[in-house]
C-alpha cells in the first residue's frame, strides 16, 4: 500500500467527466505503474533470493516488469507471468527495448503450463492474498510445485495493511502521481476498513487531461489476511518444505512485508 510522492496541479479550474469517458486504451498499464512503479525496497531481497537459488527464476504476478526486469539485467534468467494482457505486453515491450532476454506470459497463477521449471518462483507485494481465498492459495502453490525443479524455492510476500496503523488513525492524504503525455494520474487511498477476512483499501483515481478536464471514480482493492502459517501447512502437504521467512521493511510510504519461502522436496 502506498503513499504519495506529489500532487498534480495543472493552474487551471477542472471540468469533471465521468472516469470512463477517457481515452486511455493503456489506462491498466499507467495505473500499474502510478501505484506500483515506484516500489523498491522490497528488490534487494529478490536479488538475494536469485542468488541464492539455482535456475531460472518466474515472476508471479509479474505486471509491467518492475522485479522482473531487474532480475534480467542482472543476468538471470526471467519469465513473467500475469492475468492481465495488457501489463504482460507491457513488460515484453520494456524488455525488448532494453534488450533483455525476460519474456512475460498471459496466467493465472493459480493454472498455468509453462513447460520447464525454475529455480525460484516469486510472488511479489501483495499477489498472495488477490487469489480469491485458501482455495486459491493452494492452487497457486501446486502450480507453483509443479514448475519447481527439486530443491527450488517460491518466496511469498504478504502484507498487513493495519500493521503499525494506529486504530484511530485513517490514511494520509497521499497520491501516487504520474504524468504521460500530458496526461495526469493521480491515485489517492481515501479508505482502509477491515472486512470478513479482508481489508479493503478504497482509492481515488483521478485523470487530468491535457487540457484540464478532470474524471474520477474509486476503485476497492480487497486483500485476504493471511497468516504465514497458512501458506506453510498448505506448502507442506504439497511436497513444499517450510524455510526461514524473510521479511521486507516499512517505509514512511509503504507497509511491510513478511516472506514466506518453500522448498520444493
Amino acid at each position: 500500500m502506498s503513499g504519495g510522492r506529489r500532487t498534480a496541479e495543472r493552474g487551471r479550474p477542472h471540468r469533471r467527466t465521468p472516469l470512463d469517458t477517457a481515452p486511455r486504451p493503456d489506462a491498466p498499464v499507467i495505473w500499474h505503474d502510478v501505484e506500483c512503479a515506484g516500489y523498491h525496497v522490497d528488490l534487494p531481497l529478490w536479488r538475494a533470493l536469485a542468488e541464492e537459488a539455482a535456475g531460472p527464476v518466474l515472476d508471479l504476478g509479474c505486471g509491467t516488469g518492475r522485479v522482473g526486469l531487474d532480475l534480467s539485467m542482472r543476468g538471470y534468467d526471467v519469465t513473467g507471468l500475469d492475468s492481465e494482457p495488457a501489463l504482460v505486453r507491457a513488460m515484453n515491450a520494456r524488455a525488448r527495448k532494453r534488450r533483455l532476454p525476460a519474456r512475460a506470459h498471459v496466467g493465472d497463477a493459480r493454472s498455468y503450463a509453462l513447460g520447464r521449471r525454475f529455480g525460484l518462483a516469486i510472488a511479489p507485494m501483495q499477489v498472495a492474498q488477490l487469489l480469491g481465498g485458501p482455495d486459491g492459495r493452494r492452487a497457486m502453490l501446486a502450480s507453483a510445485r509443479r514448475h519447481l525443479a527439486r530443491g527450488g524455492l517460491v518466496a511469498i510476500a504478504l502484507a498487513d495493511p493495519f500493521e503499525g496503523l494506529p486504530a484511530e488513525q485513517g490514511l494520509p492524504p497521499l497520491p501516487d502521481v504520474e504524468e504521460h503525455e500530458g496526461w495526469v494520474f493521480q491515485s489517492t487511498p481515501v479508505t482502509l476498513r477491515a472486512e470478513a477476512g479482508a481489508t479493503a483499501i478504497d482509492r481515488l483515481h483521478q485523470i487530468v487531461s491535457p487540457t484540464g478536464e478532470l474524471s474520477e471514480e474509486v476503485v476497492t482493492v480487497r486483500l485476504d489476511a493471511v497468516a504465514p502459517e497458512e501458506l506453510e501447512d498448505a506448502g507442506s502437504e504439497l511436497g513444499l518444505r517450510p524455510l526461514e521467512r524473510r521479511s521486507v521493511p516499512a517505509t514512511d510510504d509503504y507497509v511491510g512485508s513478511v516472506v514466506v519461502v518453500l522448498e520444493a522436496m
